[in-house]
């Protein structure tokens, strides 16, 4: 038996060890994914491990941490409607919504009701009610002003919400969550009931991808915010918060497009934060960043404008029409040139590819481009030379066209933020529309001149002449006139000189001056408008956006057949390989760019670990010895902001504030005032060094500060409601008189009823009142305190009477 029991006993005591030792590894494991938690996976993304592919038929649970697809969109986008058509039924400017009084009444209890919601597809709601009123402005006559003062308030209260939803939630995280408002998708018929969502088929399913038996049919808020034009939403600080992050890849999102050429959706990622030093290098997907994106379309115009002016030199120094190899190459590397910008159309939409500040351009050029292949390839198809060198020199005249409009689109690529481009492009769309809509007007002029003497003149000469005339540039036509007409020729030239040459010159200068002064009025929001729309466009989500002119024919040819042929996940593999192989030295140049300027890193951990906890958040890289801006004589003022302050100086300044304080009762009574009124005063850093016998003597005489409270409440009470004076001839008068100002006099009501009539005296009268209604509510508020003050000893006072009361009532005593 004793031998026996030894090894049952080793036995026991190695299968103890060998569960301690897996207790051991198990925390250790526990210890460390807790420690992963706190920064990006293997993707470079985070939150980490939230990345799935198409294997799996729900995303997990931690790529929706704010649980966007919970909301009940259907429902809130009539709540939202009901609301805001309760709210105004007269119209108002947007001057007049921003005023004291509307947004007070109006504004302010919106907001707050919508916020308390935190319900984070509240601000998608806001504008696309927003759209629906624009669109309800254009055929309800009836309300038609009441419609764009509703859509107004759309946008002031998505902005307001979104701001107050920057204000709370600061750091990293808050970034993350304001990317969850803005670019993730919402389905419009989110949460309906089923029989509602069966009666909202259209016929432009076809183009939607299936999910669950549903259709997917997702905008997001950015999206929405363009195609409305919402820009003053889009101008504001914290959309431009995000924008900014977008356009340098900081945060990172799959879009949702509307057709995809060769699509690759078996990995999908949702809204991440981007760490390049945990990425791969290479890394793929920061090919469609939209700044590095902005970067390569502009090397590849650069590019496609080189080899165009190398094919019209050459034919310009020789005229023969011969097939050359230089053409040959412009040929390919154009028709993958117009293949991107075909697909960059599929991809969001006609409306949001036209908000382009070149669009128009590249519009243009594309025509211009296959009118010029199909007569080149036309030609070469011709057996008769003659008639074939013919063809070919139309073909290459059509293609010399083309110049006008590249040239300037390499300046509106360059300089995108202009004033003078963005006022240019919209010119030019009124001038297009105006001269559409007056060569429409002004033919019934050339059919009269036409019939009114059959044969006198040809067609083509008789519109020569009115375009003569229309320019000012010969008269003629009028001499002329007599031809078709000895009466009626004469009147109706002269008749069209005045229409055409003077009232439409002069409608057109005032359309125009008209356009360039609400551009110039309104520069922030059009050049951040502009930005938003560069940086939604750059996010792509179609593969053949990864493939560079002219390799993306290839891909389109080679690669679309083999996305039919095989799996998607071995599909997804090959088209990676391609990819990175293509765009080696592209991937390496952004891996090493990004590791070095995109975040902060923290220097004191070896792995460069990011605080994503951190409400400050990690700031850029503070710029390194070889950056050209600090090359300067004041370099200086910028670098003290980039070095964030030790500790011990942020403990100092709070130190010698609380020092330099007034612990007073009349302190108090502001501090609760400005809670009452909304004023959100930044809270001070507290002291990590105090001083114990300031505190010990603060707290024990309160007897003694409630006094002195009490005798100061008048000086504050004066303080507050003081006269502005200069402090001139005080001698001269009774103690307390003060002169008034003449600079700061304040007209009555009556005053401001003068010949004038200009808003800037309305405008200052309800400033004025403004200012009445605040002090009124400060004197209630300050009466309020007192009372709480003194509640505590009328107490005390009014429980004895009651007694005495109670007493004599007892007694019989009370007669």
């Amino acid at each position: 038996m004793p031998s026996n029991a030894r090894p049952s006993s080793a036995r026991g005591f190695s299968h103890q060890f060998r569960l301690n030792r897996q207790r051991t590894e198990t925390e250790a494991l526990l210890a460390s994914q807790h420690d992963e938690e706190d920064v990006a996976d293997s993707d470079g993304l985070y939150p980490p491990h939230c990345t799935w592919t198409s294997a799996h038929r729900e995303p997990p649970r931690a790529a929706d941490p704010y649980g966007n697809g919970n909301c009940n969109v259907y429902e809130n986008i009539h709540r939202v409607r009901r609301d805001i058509i309760n709210s105004i039924d007269d119209p108002y400017s947007l001057e007049q919504l921003k005023a004291p009084r509307m947004n007070i009444s109006v504004v302010r209890p919106l907001v707050d009701s919508l916020y308390e919601m935190q319900d984070l597809s509240i601000v998608y709601c806001l504008l696309v009610n927003r759209m629906q009123f624009i669109r309800e402005q254009s055929f309800a006559t009836h309300h038609q002003t009441v419609n764009l003062t509703r859509a107004l308030l759309c946008e002031l209260l998505a902005e307001k919400i979104l701001r107050r939803y920057n204000e709370q939630n600061p750091g990293p995280r808050g970034l993350l969550k304001l990317a969850n408002i803005l670019v993730a998708g919402f389905e419009p018929f989110q949460g309906a009931p089923d029989e509602v969502y069966k009666q909202s088929i259209h016929a432009m399913h076809w183009a939607k991808r299936k999910r669950g038996g549903r259709i997917e049919r997702k905008l997001t808020a950015l999206e929405v915010a363009i195609i409305s034009a919402s820009k003053s939403f889009l101008a504001s600080s914290a959309c431009q918060k995000v924008v900014d992050a977008i356009y340098r890849g900081k945060l990172v999102y799959t879009p949702n497009s509307f057709i995809d050429i060769i699509p690759d959706h078996w990995k999908k990622r949702p809204i991440s934060l981007y760490d390049p030093r945990r990425a791969p290098m290479l890394n793929q997907y920061r090919l469609i960043v939209p700044r590095t994106r902005n970067i390569i379309e502009l090397c590849q115009f650069a590019i496609l404008l080189a080899l165009y002016v190398v094919v019209m030199a050459g034919r310009e120094s020789r005229m023969r029409t011969d097939y050359s190899i230089v053409e040959a190459v412009f040929d390919v590397y154009a028709s993958g040139w117009v293949l991107d910008q075909f697909a960059s159309i599929l991809e969001h939409g006609w409306g949001v590819y036209t908000q382009n500040l070149w669009s128009f351009l590249d519009v243009m050029f594309c025509l211009i481009f296959v009118v010029y292949l199909s007569l080149r390839l036309h030609a070469l198809r011709i057996f008769d030379e003659e008639q074939s060198v013919i063809v070919a020199r139309t073909a290459l005249d059509v293609l010399s066209c083309g110049a006008p409009v590249l040239v300037p689109r390499l300046a509106f690529n360059i300089m995108s933020e202009n004033l003078l481009f963005l006022s240019l492009r919209a010119m030019m769309s009124d001038f297009m529309t105006l001269t559409i809509l007056a060569v429409w007007c002004f033919a019934g002029f050339l059919l009269s001149l036409k019939w009114l003497h059959a044969g006198a003149h040809q067609s083509l000469t008789i519109g020569k002449w009115m375009i003569w005339i229309w320019f000012g540039l010969d008269g003629t036509g009028i001499d002329q006139s007599p031809d078709f007409h000895w009466l009626l020729g004469p009147v109706l030239m002269v008749l069209f000189a005045f229409l055409g040459n003077t009232l439409f010159l002069t409608i057109l200068v005032s359309m125009l001056t008209n356009t360039f002064s609400g551009i110039v009025g309104n520069a922030v929001q059009e050049i951040q408008f502009r930005r938003a729309v560069l940086t939604f466009e750059g996010v792509k989500s179609d593969a053949i956006f990864a493939y560079l002119p002219p390799f993306n024919i290839l891909a389109l040819l080679i690669m679309l057949p083999l996305k039919w042929a095989i799996s998607e996940r071995m599909f997804h593999k090959i088209n990676v390989a391609a990819v990175r192989t293509l765009n080696l030295p592209a991937l390496l140049l952004i891996a090493l760019y990004e590791r070095r300027t995109l975040w902060m890193s923290d220097k004191k951990y070896k792995n460069r670990k990011i605080d994503w906890k951190n409400a400050n958040g990690p700031k850029a890289t503070a710029g390194q010895y070889w950056a050209i801006s600090r090359f300067t004589v004041h370099g200086d003022i910028h670098a003290v902001f980039d070095i964030d302050p030790p500790q011990s100086v942020l403990d100092r300044i709070a130190e010698e504030d609380d020092l330099q304080g007034d612990d007073s009762i009349g302190k108090a009574l502001s501090n609760n005032l400005n809670q009452g009124f909304g004023v959100s005063g930044r809270p001070r850093r507290q002291s990590g060094v105090l001083d114990s016998n300031r505190t010990m003597s603060v707290s024990s005489t309160k007897t003694k500060q409630k006094r002195q409270g009490d005798s100061e409440e008048p000086g504050n009470l004066k303080k507050e409601f003081a006269d502005s004076s200069d402090g001139e001839d005080e001698a001269d008068h009774p103690r307390g008189y003060r002169k008034p100002r003449r600079g700061e006099r304040m007209d009555s009501i009556v005053d401001l009823n003068d010949d004038d009539g200009t808003n800037n005296r309305l405008l200052e009268a309800n400033a004025r009142l403004h200012k009445m209604e605040e002090s009124m509510g400060r004197m209630e508020a300050m009466m309020a305190q007192l009372l709480n003050v003194g509640a505590g000893d009328v107490s005390s006072e009014n429980s004895e009477g009651k007694a005495e009361l109670a007493e004599q009532l007892r007694t019989n005593s009370l007669k």
